[in-house]
């Protein structure tokens, strides 16, 4: 983690030429901060390549990884130790062009629909950070995106909102015993070392990286894990210690078996912080995140903190 240096708009002019830093939704420039890596420093991944599920190797039982089932398409597998270096997935599913994201510095994994006010957009990694989440750009108008609340924040796409898709996380295991037919993205064409965690311990810590906004509220650590739907937060506790939850309309679904993306340094070794299903009333998966509380109380400073009390 590097040395970080301040936002401001007139400096970064050389690098991003086409992007309209008079528009924006930011209040303060001082909220966005460089996070190390320059524009595409973190480089995502376009059209990646799959192999049947069925013949992968070197994938922990343990490992997650981002599940992407669509009607009539076969499900996919897009594994965290990947994303955590890229960040960034572009594809398309079903003919449903997708951005697949994580930011390991607020846990949050969702996938977004790239189509846009008639336009598809392409993603990439800016290198900037607020309150600890990565900031994405599109290629296409060089605007910034916020990826934990898939809002445009900076330049022509500022207040336009991406369409959440229903994914989730779960071990590489439970992707297999339910798709056996389905689909994982195959190891990245990069000089990395996936094996390895870069992000090792950091949901120990305890404070997060590149944060100075306030502490959740009540009592909670900023880097416990939280179901956010909506404008709610569920903690992760709460939902491990009850298994099913049905409340605000919906079923949380917690059961054991999946490791921690961001404790060993080996990904498959992690301590078990479970994997987490919403769904709606009908049975249909629905739109959620599993991110640390801080990010939750960050972006979402009004939301509803469920603590069934």
């Amino acid at each position: 983690m590097s040395v970080v240096a301040s936002a401001d708009p007139s400096f970064w002019k050389h690098e991003w030429p086409d992007t309209d830093f008079g528009k924006t939704s930011i209040g303060n420039w001082v909220e966005i901060l460089s996070g190390g890596p320059p524009k595409d420093g973190i480089p995502a991944l376009d059209a990646p390549q799959f192999v049947e599920a069925a013949k992968k190797r070197g994938l922990g039982a343990r490992e997650p990884v981002i599940t992407m089932a669509m009607e009539g398409a076969r499900a996919r597998a897009y594994p965290i130790r990947y994303l955590i270096w890229h960040e960034i997935v572009n594809d398309s599913i079903g003919g449903v062009p997708v951005a697949v994201t994580f930011c390991p510095l607020c846990n949050s994994g969702m996938t977004f629909d790239r189509r846009v006010q008639g336009r598809t957009l392409s993603f990439g990694v800016s290198g900037k950070l607020r309150n600890s989440d990565m900031i994405m750009y599109d290629r296409e108008t060089q605007s910034w995106w916020q990826q934990a609340v898939g809002r445009g924040i900076v330049g022509e796409m500022t207040g336009v909102a991406l369409t959440h898709m229903p994914t989730w996380m779960e071990s590489w295991a439970e992707f297999k015993a339910a798709h056996p037919d389905g689909l994982v993205m195959a190891e990245p064409p990069h000089n990395r070392d996936y094996r390895r965690n870069p992000y090792s311990r950091y949901d120990s810590s305890h404070r997060p990286f590149l944060y100075s906004g306030d502490p959740p509220p009540h009592g909670i650590a900023p880097l416990a894990r939280v179901v956010r739907v909506g404008d709610r937060a569920w903690p992760l506790s709460r939902l491990a210690a009850l298994g099913d939850l049905s409340e605000a309309g919906i079923t949380l679904s917690w059961h054991a078996g999946q490791a921690s993306a961001l404790d060993t340094p080996r990904i498959d070794k992690g301590r078990d912080v479970g994997s987490i299903r919403v769904r709606d009333t009908s049975g249909q998966d629905v739109p959620h995140d599993v991110m640390f509380a801080f990010a939750f109380h960050a972006f979402w400073p009004e939301g509803a903190w469920m603590l069934g009390q």
